[in-house]
Formats: C-alpha cells, sequence, structure tokens
C-alpha cells in the first residue's frame, strides 16, 4: 500500500496518527497540496491511499476506518457515527476556526466557532463516563477527532474554557507519541501556522452555525452541509445515465401468493420479532419490529429481490393466563380480541406483510414438538428438579408472573417473580420477600417440580462455529454482535424449556405430559409454523440455507433468544434449518423524558395514534427518522412537529409541489424541452450520488441514515430552482423562457425520483407524488437497479396529473394539546398501591378532616384493614374494567359510570386506611 499525503494539510495529519496507532506496513509518499494522485478525479484529493488491488481511498477518515479494520480492530457502530459526525458537523467548523485563526488573524474567534461542537463533545463525553469516545479503548474515532482538534486545540488551549471532559479526553491523546509525531511531520512545529499554506489554496469556507444537538434525534441532512465537490467526468457520466431513459421492460410488480424462493433470484425470508398478544403495542414496539420490516421489505422489492415477510402474533404463556383472568375471559379469548387489535393497528400504519398470522395453531403444536424430538432423540435435553412457588389454594404452580413481593435486592415492594421493574434485575420467584399469589392474593409454598432442559453447554461448540460465519458475512447490528459476545463469554447454561401452565404448546413426552413449553422455546417456532400455515411448501424456506438468507428483526432485548437459544434448537434438531444470516436490532425508543406506560396513561400506542388526525405516513417518517440505530432515542411532540414542518412541508414537499406547479402553471400541464447546461448536469450528478449513497445503506439495512439522503435530494432541488428563478425566467425571452423549461424539467424528474425512493417509507405520499406526475409505473423498475440509476422518467411532452400540497404543517396549539392529552396518568388511572407487611403494620395517622356525609365508616381515623384489603382487591378489578372499556372505546356513558364507581371504591379505601377521601389535584381531562 502506499498513502500519499502533503505538509501541512490538517486531513493528513489524521491518517499519519491512524498509520502509527495501527502499526499497518505501508509506504509513505510526502507530495504538494496540488498533486493529483488518483487518477481519474479532475481535482487534487489528498490524503490518497493506494490499494494493493488499485483502488484508491481518499477520504482521510475512511482512510483512517481502513487501517483499524485491517489491523484487526473493527470499527463498531457507534465508532462510525462518530466518524459521520467529525466529517459533517466538526469539519466545517473547524475549516471555518482555521480560516480565521490562520488567514485572517482571528485566532480569538476560535471558541465561538467551535463552540457548539465542543458542547455536544463535553456532553457526549460526560453522559459516557468513558475514557474514550466508544469505550474502554482507542477507536478509530478517537483518533481522527484528536487529529482533527490538534492543530487548533495544542495552539489555543482556551478554546476548551470550562470542558472538563473534552480537556481530559482530548489530553490522552495529545501525549501519545503518534499524534506528536504525526503533528511534527504535518504541521513542522509552526502550529497552527503549518497548515497557512494548505489554507490558502482551499476556498472561504461559508458561514455556519454549528449545532449543538443530540445525534439520536438528529440527522446530518439538517442545517447546511459544505457541498461535494464534483468532478467533470462525474458531470457527463450523469448526463449519460440521464439520457438513457426509462427501461422499456417493467417487472411484474404485483406478488403472487404463495412466494417461493426462485433460483437465479435473491430470495430474502424476513420476520419481525412476534409481538405479544397480551397488549397494545406502543410506538416503540412499531419502529422496534414491524415498521422497520416493512421499509426493508418494500425496499427489497424495490430492488427486485425475492421477499418474503412474515410476522404473527405470540399467544402462549404466562402473560395470556394473567391476561385473560383480569379480564374474565378464557385464554384463547383474549388471543383472538388482541390478534384482531395488533392487526387492525398494523393496517393503519400500512405494515405489508405478505402473511400475519398466529403462534395458536395446530402447525406450531405439529413443528415444535417434532424439533424436540429431534433434540431429544440427540441428547440435548436434559431432566433437573426445579424448586418453584406453588399455591395451595389456586392448587397449581405459579409462574413468574403470577407472583409479586419484595424484591430481594432493593426491597421494591412490587417486584414480579422473573424481574424488578425498579432496579431491572432478575430474580428467582422462590427469593422473593413476602411472595403473594396474583389470583387469590395468598402466600405460595415452595415444592419441587422436575422439568426438561435445553444442554447449551454442549451445542457451544457448534453455535460459535455458526456464529463466526454468520457475524463475519451478515449484516449484523453491533449491539446484537455485543449481546451475543457477552453470553458467550459468560459460558452458556442449560435452559429449562418446560413450564408448569395449562396455556401452551403440550410437552408430547409421557413422563411431561401436564407440562408445556416456555414461551421462549415456543415463541421462535412460530415463524416457521406462520410460514407453514401460509404456505404447505414452507420448507422452501426454512429448510434451504443455500438458497435464502434469513432476516430477523427486533428490539435489542430479544437479541440473545434469536442469536443463541433459538439458534441452538436448531442446530440440535440437525435436519437442515435455515439460520439468521442478518440480525438487525434496535435500541430503544422513549417517550419524551419517560417511558411508554399504559396503565400511566403515558405515551402514544399503536390505537390511539390514528385518533391524533396525523396521518400513518407522517408517524412514520417521524418513527424512521428518530429510528434507534446505535442508541436509544426519544420521541417528542415538540420534535415531531418541528421535523414536519421543516423536513416534510418547507422541505420535501414545498420542493415536489413547486416542480408539479411550475408544469401545470408555465407549460399547460406537459413537461417541457431540457438543454442541460453545466449547472443542470452537476445537479444530476449530485442526486446521483445522494441516491447511490441511499442505496449502499439501505442494503446494510441502515434505514435512519438511508433517509437523510432523500431530504438531502429535495434540499439540493428547492437551492436550484431558487438560484434559477424560473418563475421569472418564463417572462424573459427565448433563452430565458428555455432555461425556464429546463429547470422545471429537470425539477419534476427529481421530484419523481424522490416518489420511488420515498416509498419504503411514506407508501402513500410516494403513490399520491406519482398519481400527480401521472409517472410511468416503469419508474419505479429503473431507479433502484444496481447502484442507482437516475433517469429522465418523464420526457418532454409528457402530460403530468393534478398538483396539490402533500403535507400540512402541524400548529404549536395542536401538538401542546397533543403532548398533554399522551403525557400521564389520570387519577382513575392510578394503580393500587401494595403495601409491604411492614407498612401495613405501621399504618397512617393523617390530620383530622371534615367527614364525608355518608355514614360509610365511623371516623377518617379508623384504619380497618381487612377492610382495605378486600377493597384493593376490589379498586384494582374496577381499574381494569375502567381501561378494558377504553381500549374497547366503548360508549362515553358506559366508561363514565365506572370510572365514578371506582373513584367511590378508592374513597372508600382511602377511609378504610385512615387517609383523606379528599380527591387528588386534577392534572387534566384525559382525551
Amino acid at each position: 500500500m502506499k498513502l500519499y499525503v502533503s505538509e501541512g494539510n490538517p486531513h493528513c495529519l489524521k491518517v499519519l496518527a491512524a498509520l502509527d496507532v495501527t502499526g499497518v506496513q505501508c509506504d509513505v509518499h510526502y507530495v504538494n497540496h496540488e498533486e493529483r494522485v488518483v487518477p481519474y478525479l479532475s481535482r487534487p484529493a489528498l490524503p490518497a491511499l493506494l490499494l494493493p488491488s488499485g483502488l484508491h481511498l481518499f477520504s482521510s477518515n475512511a482512510i483512517c476506518r481502513y487501517l483499524f479494520e485491517v489491523s484487526g480492530k473493527d470499527c463498531t457502530e457507534l465508532c462510525g457515527q462518530w466518524l459521520e459526525w467529525e466529517a459533517t458537523d466538526l469539519q466545517p467548523a473547524l475549516l471555518q476556526a482555521l480560516h480565521m485563526a490562520v488567514l485572517q488573524g482571528k485566532g480569538s474567534d476560535v471558541s465561538k466557532v467551535l463552540q457548539g461542537p465542543l458542547n455536544y463533545l463535553e456532553q457526549s463525553l460526560s453522559k459516557g463516563n468513558l475514557p474514550y469516545l466508544t469505550g474502554d479503548a482507542v477507536s478509530a474515532a478517537d483518533v481522527v477527532l484528536w487529529a482533527a482538534l490538534y492543530p487548533v486545540l495544542s495552539d489555543s488551549s482556551q478554546a476548551l474554557g470550562e470542558r472538563k471532559f473534552v480537556k481530559t479526553w482530548f489530553d490522552r491523546g495529545a501525549v501519545m507519541h503518534s499524534l506528536q509525531s504525526a503533528a511534527q511531520k504535518v504541521l513542522q512545529g509552526k502550529g497552527l501556522q503549518g497548515t497557512k499554506s494548505y489554507m490558502q489554496k482551499q476556498p472561504a469556507p461559508q458561514s455556519n452555525q454549528c449545532r449543538d444537538t443530540q445525534p439520536c434525534n438528529s440527522s446530518p441532512a439538517e442545517g447546511e452541509e459544505s457541498e461535494r465537490l464534483v468532478s467533470e467526468e462525474e458531470m457527463e457520466a450523469a448526463a449519460l445515465t440521464w439520457s438513457k431513459g426509462l427501461n422499456s421492460c417493467q417487472s411484474d410488480t404485483d406478488r403472487q401468493h404463495p412466494i417461493l424462493p426462485k433460483e437465479g433470484k435473491r430470495n430474502l425470508l424476513l420476520t419481525s420479532a412476534l409481538p405479544y398478544v397480551n397488549n397494545v403495542p406502543h410506538l416503540g414496539n412499531i419502529i422496534g419490529c414491524v415498521l422497520s420490516t416493512d421499509v426493508f421489505s418494500r425496499y427489497g422489492r424495490l430492488r427486485d429481490w425475492n421477499v418474503l415477510f412474515v410476522c404473527g402474533t405470540d399467544e402462549y404463556g404466562t402473560a395470556t393466563e394473567n391476561k385473560a383472568r383480569e379480564e374474565g375471559l378464557t385464554p384463547q379469548q383474549i388471543c383472538d380480541k388482541f390478534h384482531t387489535i395488533h392487526a387492525s393497528i398494523y393496517k393503519w400504519f400500512q405494515i405489508d406483510f405478505d402473511f400475519f398470522g398466529r403462534t395458536t395453531t395446530e402447525k406450531q403444536t405439529e413443528i415444535a414438538q417434532d424439533i424436540f424430538w429431534r433434540l431429544h432423540k440427540q441428547g440435548f435435553l436434559v431432566e433437573d428438579t426445579v424448586e418453584q412457588l406453588r399455591c395451595e389454594s389456586c392448587q397449581r404452580f405459579l409462574a413468574d408472573r403470577f407472583v409479586e413481593g419484595i424484591c430481594p435486592h432493593c426491597s421494591y415492594p412490587e417486584a414480579r417473580g422473573d424481574q424488578c421493574d425498579k432496579c431491572g434485575r432478575l430474580i428467582n420467584a422462590v427469593e422473593l420477600s413476602e411472595p403473594q399469589c396474583k389470583v387469590c392474593r395468598q402466600t405460595p409454598v415452595i415444592r419441587s417440580s422436575k422439568h426438561l432442559f435445553l444442554d447449551l453447554p454442549k451445542l457451544e461448540s457448534q453455535l460459535e462455529q455458526w456464529l463466526d460465519k454468520s457475524t463475519s458475512t451478515g449484516d449484523w447490528t453491533a449491539n446484537a454482535k455485543q449481546i451475543t459476545r457477552s453470553w458467550l463469554r459468560d459460558g452458556l447454561k442449560p435452559r429449562c424449556i418446560t413450564r408448569d401452565l395449562k396455556w401452551g404448546t403440550p410437552v408430547p413426552h409421557p413422563d411431561f405430559k401436564e407440562k408445556v413449553f416456555y414461551v421462549w422455546f415456543d415463541a421462535p417456532i412460530g415463524y416457521l409454523s406462520i410460514t407453514a400455515n401460509y404456505t404447505d411448501q414452507w420448507e422452501k424456506w426454512w429448510k434451504n440455507p443455500n438458497q435464502v438468507e434469513l432476516y430477523n428483526f427486533m428490539a435489542k432485548d430479544n437479541v440473545p433468544f434469536h442469536s443463541v437459544v433459538f439458534p441452538c434448537s436448531l442446530l440440535g434438531a440437525q435436519d437442515n434449518y435455515t439460520l439468521v444470516n442478518h440480525l438487525i436490532a434496535t435500541e430503544y425508543l422513549n417517550y419524551e423524558d419517560s417511558k411508554f406506560s399504559k396503565s400511566r396513561g403515558v405515551g402514544v400506542f399503536g390505537d390511539m395514534a390514528k385518533d391524533t388526525g396525523i396521518p400513518s405516513d407522517v408517524w412514520r417518517f417521524y418513527l424512521l427518522y428518530v429510528r434507534p440505530e446505535g442508541q436509544d432515542s426519544v420521541f417528542s411532540w415538540a420534535d415531531m412537529a418541528t421535523k414536519n414542518n421543516s423536513e416534510l412541508l418547507n422541505n420535501l414537499g414545498n420542493f415536489i409541489n413547486r416542480a408539479g406547479m411550475f408544469v401545470a402553471k408555465f407549460f399547460e400541464g406537459c413537461v417541457p424541452a431540457m438543454d442541460l447546461q453545466q449547472e443542470d448536469k452537476k445537479l444530476l450528478a449530485l442526486v446521483g450520488w445522494e441516491l447511490q449513497q441511499y442505496i449502499q445503506l439501505m442494503d446494510k439495512v441502515k434505514i435512519r441514515d438511508a433517509l437523510k439522503h432523500i431530504l438531502n435530494i429535495s434540499r439540493h432541488g428547492n437551492q436550484y430552482i431558487q438560484v434559477n428563478e424560473p418563475w421569472k425566467k418564463i417572462k424573459g425571452g427565448d433563452t430565458e423562457r428555455q432555461r425556464s423549461g429546463t429547470v422545471t424539467g429537470v425539477s419534476v424528474n427529481i421530484a419523481c425520483l424522490l416518489s420511488v425512493m420515498l416509498h419504503p417509507y411514506m407508501p402513500t405520499v410516494s403513490q399520491t407524488i406519482r398519481d400527480q406526475l401521472n409517472a410511468p409505473q416503469s419508474c419505479i423498475n429503473t431507479m433502484l437497479k444496481g447502484t442507482g440509476t437516475f433517469v429522465c422518467a418523464l420526457c418532454p411532452g409528457h402530460r403530468i396529473g393534478t398538483v396539490s400540497p402533500l403535507f400540512q404543517k402541524l400548529e404549536l396549539d395542536q401538538i401542546e394539546a397533543l403532548k398533554k392529552r399522551f403525557g400521564g396518568q389520570q387519577p382513575e388511572d392510578e394503580p393500587p398501591k401494595k403495601k409491604t407487611a411492614a407498612q401495613k403494620a405501621a399504618g397512617t395517622q393523617p390530620a383530622a378532616v371534615p367527614v364525608p356525609a355518608a355514614a360509610e365508616v365511623a371516623s377518617v381515623n379508623g384504619v380497618d384493614p381487612e377492610k382495605a384489603k378486600q377493597l384493593t382487591q376490589a379498586v384494582a378489578e374496577q381499574g381494569e374494567k375502567v381501561r378494558a372499556l377504553k381500549a374497547q372505546k366503548a360508549e362515553k356513558a358506559a366508561i363514565t359510570a365506572e370510572v365514578a364507581k371506582l373513584l367511590d371504591l378508592k374513597k372508600q379505601l382511602a377511609l378504610a386506611e385512615g387517609k383523606s377521601p379528599e380527591p387528588a389535584p386534577q392534572k387534566g381531562k384525559k382525551k
């Protein structure tokens, strides 16, 4: 390899430091700033790395990343985000700072220019509490940012101000020999002035107000980016592609069911984690699973891949039994009710499943029991005795969720039998203090029960061998790899696959005939049984690893079951099963400054979104804009309004509407003739590059990152229209009218391209744009072929349809009302507080208050523990009844009557506990 650098070029400081840190062997050649070392570029590009293959890398960050990866140090997703932030946010500010300090003598203004990026860096480092940007070891991100900041911070330390976390982090790098050596070679001991020869050859940077934003909810597309330089070769290539027009032959876009793998095609089997049937999914559930999968499946079809997208409700297990008891229904009735609710929600969000099934089917029993017997035959199941809690009153062993008690770790009084919601620690139910059966509130006893376990240690070597191949050849998100490694690092242990329940897939072994399969073992098999209910040729998908690529989409909490446990079940079955090739896991989406909670009325749940009056496409757009790729993100009403009004209305919608309106108003609804000038070809090249980036990112399931390139294209388009002013030129002479026509024709064709790129994200808006433009169907089949093909789809003379606005503004008062509506619990929704024995014994003695007129009790201070216990149960049951009525959208009068009963019960409970029956201050009526 050969590395070409030049003295004084601050970007070369990065690559020389990275070269020294990684120890990669490479010849270094010093050249002048003007030397063209990359033959196919018309402008100098330094640094540049000539690879053994003959290819060149000429982005300093790409070179640094490559050097780290060649040396065996993977660049994590977080590392990649930092590198992108450095290129899109930090670099524009640094170039401005260098220009002012070196060429204008305004060194005192450096701190002001760098204020935004340094504030963000300080905030990130203070939150992470780690020595380096991505963890406990130096990464490519650290080296790049150290080297980028070194000329400025080593020469002007006052720029750091009081940012102690940045100072500590920067000092770690500044003392490294690698960085000092690289700085000496590039800056020649002259500090900032060492960059003067380089800066004199650079164009004056535009003033750019650097942002101090959170990357989890923002995109580098926001704000101004330094415009990408385009070579003449790129312009001519873009113009040539444009002139080719649409494909004459159209692909068959109508799906023929059943979809089966095809020879010579890329066959993708897509699954999203099966949602639990016992509750209504919130926005975090939707973006983490079904929406992300839907976007990728729509994109895959645009790419002409053979895609099958299956999902369904996970219906067996403790949670379903529990919900059924609460609502006075059978488990099957609960499943039927919530399966319908889920299907309705996903339909409104336009989730385009090929099949949406469920796990309570004969196929589930058949396939799960077959896998069980295969594991049993191969010796991968072992027996063991487990101590469990048994309720003698209910005459049953209690599953984890049927038990509550005091957490052994933090003393939280309402810990479940499997996990404490307060401290988050996992719990064995027998460890709880003062356990209670949630059904009858009696104290259970400890009894032994015999169970079957999957012998994970026996399968560990097979698993590791498969994982090495899958994670190295497939697209696994960084968190999926990390979670999987942590399970393997800690050593696998046998895992119980049976449960003492009634509602589940029955265990076929005669010694365990009273038991069912544990849901973690049973539920992933639902992917297979749901496919089997879709087509009796399901094995062509699930027993065909050489021809099928399997993508699993989920939130990070589901990773171990899909990367370790379920693969072990299939490996142990030894029946040529298709195992996951690409595991796509999101982080968590939080709600404002809290978490989603149905019981507390916090957050938007799937059945509520359509009642807001905001179209489902706008919901999809915002959820995908803040999709938690790489780190947790936050749903914010204010941010949603901002993104709708700025990105959709003012950017995307404004451009597409103007382009169409110009055709309708100035050219009688027909696309005018176009005579491309250099400026137009430059735009075609810029748009083509954005399209290529979009495809590269979507191929890697970087859904959120790809979205910014759609918005970048419309930004380019808006700027193009503003500069050329076709509404003025149409009133001029023949030359100006021709120019107006060219700008209008190019713009409306960009709008057509945007309609295709938008389809995975906003399918209704995408179709609306194509309808307004009367776009030919073949534009769908052409634009996303190969690495991206931006062609003239709407030729001169093409007649468009009726143009109208695509988006509406979200007003401040509308958003404030929605924020209040979904912001917190109302008094009637408050769950009863369970008391510990100590609390019950102590009681409470509030100050005397006037006694209500009703003679419900003799005195406010007359505590009646037995009556309080009965009323606590009554309040809980009535609260569930109220919530069920609301979920079913019952008549307002019926809900009001039941709420009145609930409030009366709460008043009686307060009196029985010796508390004031006065209601708490009203927080505002819940809509």
